[in-house]
Protein backbone atom coordinates (compact mmCIF):
# COMPACT_ATOMS: atom_id res chain seq x y z
CA UNK A 1 0.00 0.00 0.00
CA UNK A 2 1.41 3.66 -0.86
CA UNK A 3 1.94 5.50 1.97
CA UNK A 4 0.68 8.99 2.91
CA UNK A 5 4.11 10.39 2.62
CA UNK A 6 5.21 9.02 -0.37
CA UNK A 7 2.27 9.99 -2.44
CA UNK A 8 3.25 13.13 -5.09
CA UNK A 9 6.15 14.53 -4.03
CA UNK A 10 7.72 15.12 -7.35
CA UNK A 11 4.34 17.11 -8.41
CA UNK A 12 3.15 18.89 -5.02
CA UNK A 13 5.96 21.28 -5.20
CA UNK A 14 5.25 22.33 -8.71
CA UNK A 15 3.90 26.01 -9.84
CA UNK A 16 0.43 25.09 -10.69
CA UNK A 17 -0.96 26.09 -14.08
CA UNK A 18 -4.27 27.67 -14.52
CA UNK A 19 -7.05 25.43 -13.94
CA UNK A 20 -9.67 24.70 -15.84
CA UNK A 21 -13.48 24.91 -14.75
CA UNK A 22 -14.25 21.95 -12.80
CA UNK A 23 -17.70 21.61 -13.18
CA UNK A 24 -18.88 19.26 -9.91
CA UNK A 25 -17.13 22.46 -7.85
CA UNK A 26 -18.92 25.18 -9.57
CA UNK A 27 -22.25 23.96 -9.30
CA UNK A 28 -21.35 23.32 -5.72
CA UNK A 29 -20.91 26.19 -5.28
CA UNK A 30 -24.22 27.60 -6.53
CA UNK A 31 -26.10 24.81 -5.18
CA UNK A 32 -24.58 26.81 -1.73
CA UNK A 33 -25.93 30.21 -3.16
CA UNK A 34 -28.80 28.93 -3.37
CA UNK A 35 -28.43 27.69 -0.01
CA UNK A 36 -27.88 30.80 1.42
CA UNK A 37 -31.05 32.73 -0.31
CA UNK A 38 -33.26 29.96 1.38
CA UNK A 39 -31.63 30.41 4.70
CA UNK A 40 -32.76 34.15 4.43
CA UNK A 41 -35.75 33.24 2.94
CA UNK A 42 -37.30 31.36 5.88
CA UNK A 43 -35.26 32.66 8.73
CA UNK A 44 -38.08 35.17 9.65
CA UNK A 45 -40.77 32.06 9.90
CA UNK A 46 -38.53 30.06 12.30
CA UNK A 47 -39.70 29.83 16.06
CA UNK A 48 -36.96 32.14 17.20
CA UNK A 49 -36.96 34.39 14.19
CA UNK A 50 -38.51 37.31 15.64
CA UNK A 51 -39.45 38.86 12.09
CA UNK A 52 -42.89 38.08 11.63
CA UNK A 53 -45.97 35.77 13.71
CA UNK A 54 -46.05 33.26 10.93
CA UNK A 55 -43.85 30.13 12.10
CA UNK A 56 -42.99 26.69 10.98
CA UNK A 57 -40.97 24.20 12.29
CA UNK A 58 -39.92 22.93 9.18
CA UNK A 59 -38.07 26.00 8.64
CA UNK A 60 -36.16 25.60 12.37
CA UNK A 61 -34.88 22.14 10.37
CA UNK A 62 -33.61 24.01 7.98
CA UNK A 63 -32.04 26.70 9.52
CA UNK A 64 -30.05 24.42 11.60
CA UNK A 65 -28.80 22.69 9.03
CA UNK A 66 -27.88 25.44 6.92
CA UNK A 67 -26.21 27.26 9.97
CA UNK A 68 -24.30 24.50 10.62
CA UNK A 69 -22.43 23.76 7.53
CA UNK A 70 -22.71 26.58 4.68
CA UNK A 71 -20.01 29.49 5.92
CA UNK A 72 -17.82 26.99 6.39
CA UNK A 73 -18.49 24.89 3.14
CA UNK A 74 -17.72 28.49 1.25
CA UNK A 75 -14.44 29.14 2.76
CA UNK A 76 -12.99 25.73 1.72
CA UNK A 77 -14.24 26.01 -1.85
CA UNK A 78 -12.63 29.63 -1.73
CA UNK A 79 -9.48 28.06 -0.16
CA UNK A 80 -9.23 25.54 -2.87
CA UNK A 81 -8.10 28.32 -5.45
CA UNK A 82 -6.03 30.24 -3.06
CA UNK A 83 -2.36 28.22 -2.67
CA UNK A 84 -2.30 27.43 -6.60
CA UNK A 85 -3.34 31.37 -7.04
CA UNK A 86 -0.37 32.87 -4.82
CA UNK A 87 1.83 30.54 -6.81
CA UNK A 88 0.66 31.14 -9.86
CA UNK A 89 0.30 34.95 -9.65
CA UNK A 90 2.77 36.20 -6.76
CA UNK A 91 1.57 37.11 -3.84
CA UNK A 92 1.01 41.09 -4.27
CA UNK A 93 -0.49 40.11 -7.96
CA UNK A 94 -3.39 38.11 -6.04
CA UNK A 95 -3.93 40.50 -3.12
CA UNK A 96 -4.41 42.99 -5.66
CA UNK A 97 -6.80 41.20 -7.67
CA UNK A 98 -8.85 40.11 -4.27
CA UNK A 99 -9.12 43.60 -3.03
CA UNK A 100 -11.18 43.94 -6.11
CA UNK A 101 -12.91 40.84 -6.05
CA UNK A 102 -13.37 41.14 -2.17
CA UNK A 103 -12.76 44.68 -0.92
CA UNK A 104 -14.73 46.56 -3.81
CA UNK A 105 -17.98 44.70 -2.81
CA UNK A 106 -17.60 45.06 0.93
CA UNK A 107 -17.25 48.49 0.82
CA UNK A 108 -19.60 49.06 -1.87
CA UNK A 109 -22.73 47.08 -0.32
CA UNK A 110 -21.39 48.39 3.26
CA UNK A 111 -22.36 51.79 2.60
CA UNK A 112 -25.64 50.91 0.41
CA UNK A 113 -27.28 47.27 0.18
CA UNK A 114 -26.56 46.70 4.07
CA UNK A 115 -28.60 49.93 5.05
CA UNK A 116 -30.76 49.53 2.59
CA UNK A 117 -31.65 45.65 3.75
CA UNK A 118 -31.51 46.68 7.53
CA UNK A 119 -33.85 49.80 6.71
CA UNK A 120 -36.93 47.28 5.82
CA UNK A 121 -36.39 45.92 9.86
CA UNK A 122 -36.34 49.78 11.01
CA UNK A 123 -39.51 50.79 9.33
CA UNK A 124 -41.73 48.22 11.29
CA UNK A 125 -40.95 49.36 14.42
CA UNK A 126 -39.55 53.32 13.47
CA UNK A 127 -41.91 54.28 10.85
CA UNK A 128 -40.91 57.44 11.23
CA UNK A 129 -37.37 57.56 10.39
CA UNK A 130 -36.83 58.52 6.91
CA UNK A 131 -33.59 56.19 5.29
CA UNK A 132 -31.23 58.95 5.19
CA UNK A 133 -31.55 59.30 9.15
CA UNK A 134 -31.48 55.50 9.36
CA UNK A 135 -28.75 55.31 7.16
CA UNK A 136 -26.21 58.74 8.66
CA UNK A 137 -26.99 56.81 12.46
CA UNK A 138 -25.88 53.46 11.21
CA UNK A 139 -22.79 54.92 9.57
CA UNK A 140 -22.08 57.38 12.81
CA UNK A 141 -23.53 55.91 15.67
CA UNK A 142 -24.05 52.16 15.23
CA UNK A 143 -24.55 49.35 14.88
CA UNK A 144 -23.58 48.57 11.29
CA UNK A 145 -24.31 45.21 10.89
CA UNK A 146 -22.30 43.72 7.95
CA UNK A 147 -25.14 41.05 7.38
CA UNK A 148 -23.75 37.82 5.20
CA UNK A 149 -21.44 39.84 4.02
CA UNK A 150 -19.06 39.48 7.05
CA UNK A 151 -17.53 36.56 4.66
CA UNK A 152 -16.05 39.21 2.58
CA UNK A 153 -13.56 40.55 5.11
CA UNK A 154 -12.78 37.50 6.51
CA UNK A 155 -12.07 35.51 3.64
CA UNK A 156 -9.70 38.78 2.51
CA UNK A 157 -8.19 38.55 5.90
CA UNK A 158 -7.19 34.56 5.31
CA UNK A 159 -6.12 35.57 1.63
CA UNK A 160 -3.99 37.59 3.13
CA UNK A 161 -2.42 35.40 5.82
CA UNK A 162 -2.15 32.80 2.99
CA UNK A 163 0.29 35.03 0.92
CA UNK A 164 2.54 35.91 4.10
CA UNK A 165 2.81 32.04 4.63
CA UNK A 166 3.33 31.32 1.09
CA UNK A 167 6.01 34.05 1.24
CA UNK A 168 7.73 32.32 4.34
CA UNK A 169 7.12 28.52 2.78
CA UNK A 170 5.94 27.65 -0.45
CA UNK A 171 5.91 24.09 0.26
CA UNK A 172 4.18 24.53 3.74
CA UNK A 173 0.72 22.95 2.88
CA UNK A 174 2.26 20.00 1.06
CA UNK A 175 0.95 17.49 3.87
CA UNK A 176 -2.84 18.48 3.27
CA UNK A 177 -1.92 18.18 -0.50
CA UNK A 178 -0.54 14.56 0.03
CA UNK A 179 -3.52 13.53 1.85
CA UNK A 180 -5.70 14.61 -0.56
CA UNK A 181 -3.82 12.57 -3.16
CA UNK A 182 -3.75 9.59 -0.67
CA UNK A 183 -7.94 10.26 0.11
CA UNK A 184 -8.49 9.83 -3.83
CA UNK A 185 -8.54 6.01 -2.69
CA UNK A 186 -8.92 6.85 1.23
CA UNK A 187 -11.77 9.64 1.66
CA UNK A 188 -12.02 8.49 4.84
CA UNK A 189 -8.56 9.25 6.01
CA UNK A 190 -8.89 12.84 4.89
CA UNK A 191 -11.92 13.28 6.44
CA UNK A 192 -10.56 11.96 9.73
CA UNK A 193 -8.26 13.97 10.04
CA UNK A 194 -10.10 17.26 8.95
CA UNK A 195 -12.78 16.68 11.27
CA UNK A 196 -10.35 16.06 14.49
CA UNK A 197 -8.52 19.39 13.45
CA UNK A 198 -11.78 21.54 12.55
CA UNK A 199 -13.21 20.18 16.07
CA UNK A 200 -9.68 20.94 17.94
CA UNK A 201 -10.40 24.67 16.94
CA UNK A 202 -14.34 24.66 17.40
CA UNK A 203 -15.06 23.17 20.59
CA UNK A 204 -12.81 25.22 22.69
CA UNK A 205 -14.06 28.14 20.79
CA UNK A 206 -17.56 27.07 21.27
CA UNK A 207 -16.46 26.50 25.06
CA UNK A 208 -15.17 30.14 25.66
CA UNK A 209 -17.20 32.37 23.52
CA UNK A 210 -20.81 30.24 23.28
CA UNK A 211 -22.65 30.68 19.98
CA UNK A 212 -23.61 33.85 20.23
CA UNK A 213 -20.56 36.10 20.76
CA UNK A 214 -19.60 38.47 17.92
CA UNK A 215 -16.59 40.44 17.39
CA UNK A 216 -18.01 44.33 15.89
CA UNK A 217 -16.15 47.11 14.94
CA UNK A 218 -18.41 48.94 12.69
CA UNK A 219 -19.56 46.91 9.75
CA UNK A 220 -16.61 44.20 10.41
CA UNK A 221 -17.94 41.32 12.60
CA UNK A 222 -17.65 37.83 12.50
CA UNK A 223 -18.45 35.17 15.64
CA UNK A 224 -15.51 34.64 17.92
CA UNK A 225 -16.06 31.24 18.39
CA UNK A 226 -16.25 30.08 14.42
CA UNK A 227 -13.38 32.30 12.81
CA UNK A 228 -10.72 29.55 13.81
CA UNK A 229 -13.37 26.98 12.55
CA UNK A 230 -13.39 28.72 9.26
CA UNK A 231 -9.79 29.69 9.04
CA UNK A 232 -9.22 25.44 9.28
CA UNK A 233 -11.79 24.86 5.96
CA UNK A 234 -9.91 27.40 4.45
CA UNK A 235 -6.62 25.52 4.69
CA UNK A 236 -7.95 22.63 4.28
CA UNK A 237 -9.11 23.56 0.50
CA UNK A 238 -5.58 25.59 0.04
CA UNK A 239 -4.02 22.27 0.82
CA UNK A 240 -5.89 20.23 -1.47
CA UNK A 241 -5.65 22.96 -4.08
CA UNK A 242 -1.98 23.11 -3.97
CA UNK A 243 -1.39 20.86 -6.86
CA UNK A 244 -2.91 18.16 -8.45
CA UNK A 245 -6.54 18.68 -6.99
CA UNK A 246 -8.15 16.58 -10.14
CA UNK A 247 -6.21 13.56 -8.93
CA UNK A 248 -6.78 13.67 -4.94
CA UNK A 249 -9.33 14.11 -3.24
CA UNK A 250 -11.98 15.53 -5.52
CA UNK A 251 -11.02 13.69 -8.19
CA UNK A 252 -13.45 12.57 -10.96
CA UNK A 253 -12.88 9.09 -10.71
CA UNK A 254 -11.82 8.92 -6.93
CA UNK A 255 -13.54 6.81 -4.21
CA UNK A 256 -15.12 10.13 -2.53
CA UNK A 257 -18.12 10.24 -4.93
CA UNK A 258 -18.71 6.17 -4.59
CA UNK A 259 -19.37 6.08 -1.07
CA UNK A 260 -22.02 9.26 -0.72
CA UNK A 261 -24.04 6.86 0.93
CA UNK A 262 -21.67 6.48 4.02
CA UNK A 263 -21.27 10.87 3.97
CA UNK A 264 -24.99 10.85 4.53
CA UNK A 265 -25.36 8.41 7.48
CA UNK A 266 -22.57 10.50 8.95
CA UNK A 267 -24.37 13.59 8.75
CA UNK A 268 -28.04 12.40 9.79
CA UNK A 269 -26.55 11.29 12.79
CA UNK A 270 -25.00 14.20 14.63
CA UNK A 271 -27.92 16.42 13.04
CA UNK A 272 -30.13 14.41 15.08
CA UNK A 273 -28.25 14.44 18.10
CA UNK A 274 -27.96 18.32 17.76
CA UNK A 275 -32.13 18.17 18.20
CA UNK A 276 -31.63 15.96 21.29
CA UNK A 277 -29.26 18.52 22.28
CA UNK A 278 -31.38 21.29 21.68
CA UNK A 279 -34.46 19.35 23.82
CA UNK A 280 -32.20 19.03 26.57
CA UNK A 281 -31.41 22.43 26.33
CA UNK A 282 -35.11 23.61 26.09
CA UNK A 283 -37.39 21.21 27.86
CA UNK A 284 -34.59 19.93 30.41
CA UNK A 285 -32.51 22.45 31.78
CA UNK A 286 -34.66 25.42 31.02
CA UNK A 287 -32.25 27.59 28.44
CA UNK A 288 -29.93 28.15 30.82
CA UNK A 289 -27.43 31.17 30.50
CA UNK A 290 -24.45 30.40 30.43
CA UNK A 291 -24.58 26.47 29.24
CA UNK A 292 -22.92 24.17 31.04
CA UNK A 293 -19.40 23.58 29.62
CA UNK A 294 -20.46 19.48 28.71
CA UNK A 295 -23.46 21.00 27.05
CA UNK A 296 -21.20 23.09 24.54
CA UNK A 297 -18.89 20.98 24.32
CA UNK A 298 -21.13 17.77 23.26
CA UNK A 299 -22.91 20.46 20.88
CA UNK A 300 -19.68 21.21 19.30
CA UNK A 301 -18.68 18.08 18.94
CA UNK A 302 -21.56 16.98 16.93
CA UNK A 303 -21.86 20.37 15.14
CA UNK A 304 -18.05 19.51 13.34
CA UNK A 305 -19.00 16.30 12.44
CA UNK A 306 -22.26 17.17 11.03
CA UNK A 307 -20.44 19.93 9.04
CA UNK A 308 -17.63 17.79 7.79
CA UNK A 309 -20.03 15.05 6.79
CA UNK A 310 -22.61 17.19 4.92
CA UNK A 311 -19.71 18.79 3.01
CA UNK A 312 -18.57 15.44 1.94
CA UNK A 313 -21.69 15.03 1.11
CA UNK A 314 -22.86 17.80 -1.32
CA UNK A 315 -19.14 17.43 -2.92
CA UNK A 316 -19.77 13.44 -3.22
CA UNK A 317 -23.10 14.20 -4.64
CA UNK A 318 -21.89 16.54 -7.72
CA UNK A 319 -19.12 14.30 -8.61
CA UNK A 320 -21.22 11.58 -8.77
CA UNK A 321 -24.06 13.21 -11.14
CA UNK A 322 -22.28 15.32 -12.84
CA UNK A 323 -23.74 14.07 -15.95
CA UNK A 324 -27.20 14.65 -14.27
CA UNK A 325 -29.84 16.55 -15.90
CA UNK A 326 -31.02 17.77 -12.75
CA UNK A 327 -27.26 18.88 -11.92
CA UNK A 328 -26.88 20.76 -15.37
CA UNK A 329 -29.95 23.34 -14.22
CA UNK A 330 -27.72 25.10 -12.14
CA UNK A 331 -25.07 25.86 -15.23
CA UNK A 332 -26.84 28.81 -16.03
CA UNK A 333 -26.34 30.55 -12.98
CA UNK A 334 -23.12 29.33 -12.14
CA UNK A 335 -21.46 32.76 -13.44
CA UNK A 336 -24.27 34.74 -11.59
CA UNK A 337 -23.76 32.74 -8.11
CA UNK A 338 -21.44 35.50 -7.00
CA UNK A 339 -23.44 38.72 -7.76
CA UNK A 340 -26.23 36.76 -5.90
CA UNK A 341 -25.14 36.46 -3.07
CA UNK A 342 -23.94 40.49 -2.76
CA UNK A 343 -27.31 41.60 -3.70
CA UNK A 344 -29.97 39.14 -2.39
CA UNK A 345 -29.95 40.16 1.28
CA UNK A 346 -32.40 43.33 0.78
CA UNK A 347 -34.37 41.65 -1.73
CA UNK A 348 -35.08 39.07 0.46
CA UNK A 349 -35.42 41.31 3.53
CA UNK A 350 -37.52 43.88 1.53
CA UNK A 351 -39.65 41.01 0.29
CA UNK A 352 -39.99 39.58 3.67
CA UNK A 353 -41.50 43.49 5.09
CA UNK A 354 -44.26 43.38 2.15
CA UNK A 355 -45.03 39.87 3.48
CA UNK A 356 -45.60 40.63 7.03
CA UNK A 357 -48.98 42.29 6.62
CA UNK A 358 -50.76 39.17 4.55
CA UNK A 359 -52.51 36.43 6.61
CA UNK A 360 -50.75 33.58 4.61
CA UNK A 361 -49.30 30.39 6.25
CA UNK A 362 -45.10 30.43 6.74
CA UNK A 363 -44.80 28.19 3.88
CA UNK A 364 -46.69 30.48 1.45
CA UNK A 365 -44.53 33.10 2.71
CA UNK A 366 -41.49 31.64 2.53
CA UNK A 367 -41.86 29.80 -0.96
CA UNK A 368 -42.93 33.59 -1.96
CA UNK A 369 -40.37 34.94 -0.85
CA UNK A 370 -37.21 32.40 -2.08
CA UNK A 371 -38.53 32.41 -5.39
CA UNK A 372 -38.83 36.05 -5.72
CA UNK A 373 -35.44 36.79 -4.41
CA UNK A 374 -34.07 34.25 -6.45
CA UNK A 375 -35.32 35.99 -9.18
CA UNK A 376 -34.69 39.21 -8.52
CA UNK A 377 -31.12 38.98 -7.65
CA UNK A 378 -30.65 36.72 -10.56
CA UNK A 379 -31.89 39.13 -12.90
CA UNK A 380 -30.16 42.21 -10.99
CA UNK A 381 -27.07 40.58 -11.43
CA UNK A 382 -27.31 39.57 -14.60
CA UNK A 383 -28.41 43.28 -15.38
CA UNK A 384 -24.63 44.92 -13.37
CA UNK A 385 -22.81 42.61 -14.69
CA UNK A 386 -23.42 43.98 -18.33
CA UNK A 387 -22.06 47.21 -16.75
CA UNK A 388 -18.18 47.34 -19.04
CA UNK A 389 -15.72 46.05 -16.26
CA UNK A 390 -18.28 44.55 -13.55
CA UNK A 391 -17.68 40.96 -14.45
CA UNK A 392 -14.33 41.37 -13.12
CA UNK A 393 -15.52 42.43 -9.50
CA UNK A 394 -18.99 40.12 -10.43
Amino acid sequence: MTSISTVGHADIGAVPKAKSRNIALDRARTFLTLVVLLHHAVIPYTYFGHTDPKYFFGFDMIVLATDSFFMAMFFFLSGLFAWSGIARKGPLNYLQDRLLRLGLPFVICAFTLIPLAYYAISLRHHPEIGFSEYWWNMITKGPWPSGPLWFLWVLLGFDVVACILHRLSPNLLDPINRLSLYGRRRPAVFFAVMLAVTAAFYVPGLMRYGPSSWFEFGPFSVQHGRVMLYASYFFFGAGIGVANMDRGLLAADGRMAKVSWDWMVLAIVPYCLLWGLIFIKREILGNPSPLPNWYEGLYAVCFAVFSVAIMFLILAFFQRFRQSGSAKLLDPMQADAYGMFLVHYPIALWLQYWLFDYDLPAIVKATIGFVLTVAFSWALTRALRQIPGATKVL
